[in-house]
């Protein structure tokens, strides 16, 4: 006999994969509860709010990625000689420890991130503020710190630039994986597209 899925875990099963694949503002909270095969007066028991919801399905990879995300920026640190594209490459240990969570996870979280960003979930960005931020401010002083050359205001411009290079690199990468078998007959996946656009951002925030 199947053992019995918890209403709450159905709820975040359904709402993680409309949210990774439609967006958060696209995706009702009507079209969860259809998916979970729940009510949404279940939704509202176990979350309270569309955001509460949100919030709790990025915090199941937040948890297990930002504290080895951590653990990576402190080996960093001990580098004598610090490189952006070692800070960033950083970010692939904590992404394929996602796997725990789920077999797609890196590609998940990615998407989820992509839409956080692209939708502005300002919400979102202070949940992880809070509970996150000591990570959050440690990655920021170790970039500075490679990157001395750039004011405050260049580094804003240059990491929301960044992050829009990311979240497109994301949520079209699928077509570019296609693209690329088609134009070069060169077989990649997620990981590949990561690789590449590691040097890539790089070296847009290092420009001098």
């Amino acid at each position: 006999m199947a053992a019995r899925i918890p209403t709450q875990k159905k709820i975040l099963n359904a709402a993680e994969m409309l949210f990774s694949r439609d967006g958060f503002e696209q995706t009702s909270l009507r079209q969860i509860t259809q998916e979970a095969g729940v009510n949404l007066a279940s939704v509202n028991y176990h979350f309270g709010s569309k955001k509460a919801l949100i919030q709790a399905v990025m915090a199941r990879y937040l948890v297990v990625f930002m504290p080895v995300l951590e653990e990576q920026l402190k080996l960093a640190e001990q580098q004598s000689e610090l490189k952006t594209e070692e800070l960033f490459k950083r970010f692939k240990i904590p992404l394929a420890k996602l796997t725990e969570v789920n077999k797609h996870g890196p590609d998940i979280f990615l998407r989820l991130l992509g839409f956080a960003y692209s939708e502005i979930q300002g919400h979102l960005r202070k949940y992880t503020q809070q509970e996150f931020g000591e990570v959050l401010q440690h990655l920021m002083a170790l970039l500075k710190r490679a990157n001395p050359h750039l004011d405050e205001q260049q580094m804003f411009w240059r990491l929301h630039f960044i992050l829009g290079a990311a979240v497109f690199a994301q949520v079209s990468g699928q077509a570019l994986i296609e693209i690329a078998e088609a134009e070069f007959n060169q077989k990649v996946g997620a990981q590949d597209v990561i690789d590449h656009l590691i040097p890539f951002v790089s070296g847009g925030l290092e420009e001098a």
